[in-house]
């Protein structure tokens, strides 16, 4: 599946006249292997561990290519600091974020998504996106 990720990046690079680089491809392969919402500094560490030349702005920028190309999401969940997630071929799912030690738990439930459609009829609205963040405690910190 990476490859095809690959080709999506390179796409977006080619047409926006940029140049796809080995960095970014070590940093996209790293990023679409993270299972977790990671910070850019997280990923960073990550890719430090396999490639300790690559510096943190080339983190940076290729995630916001890969922000741009549609192949992450960015999120803010309140902490002062952007999370990412790969959204590419990923089935919709909402979060519920611990206040406490910081832990995301996804989750899709099809009441929420039924309620949401019918709540958007009733007022004569379109959904073209959402997201849905619950905070609270996890079975840990509670």
């Amino acid at each position: 599946m990476v490859s095809e990720e690959i080709n999506v990046l390179e796409e977006y690079i080619s047409e926006n006249k940029l140049k796809i680089t080995k960095q970014r491809r070590t940093v996209l392969k790293i990023f679409l292997e993270c299972k977790d919402h990671v910070s850019i500094e997280e990923l960073y560490q990550i890719v430090l561990k396999t490639e300790p030349k690559i510096g943190l702005a080339t983190v940076y920028r290729t995630l916001a290519l890969l922000t741009k190309s549609g192949l992450a999401l960015e999120m803010d969940f309140g902490d002062g600091q952007k999370r990412y997630e790969s959204s590419y071929r990923s089935d919709h799912h909402d979060h519920m974020v611990c206040t406490e030690c910081g832990k995301i738990l996804e989750f899709n439930h099809p009441l929420i998504e039924k309620y949401q459609e019918e709540v958007a009829k009733q007022k004569n609205f379109k959904i073209t996106s959402h997201k849905l963040d619950l905070f609270g405690l996890c079975q840990h910190c509670k």
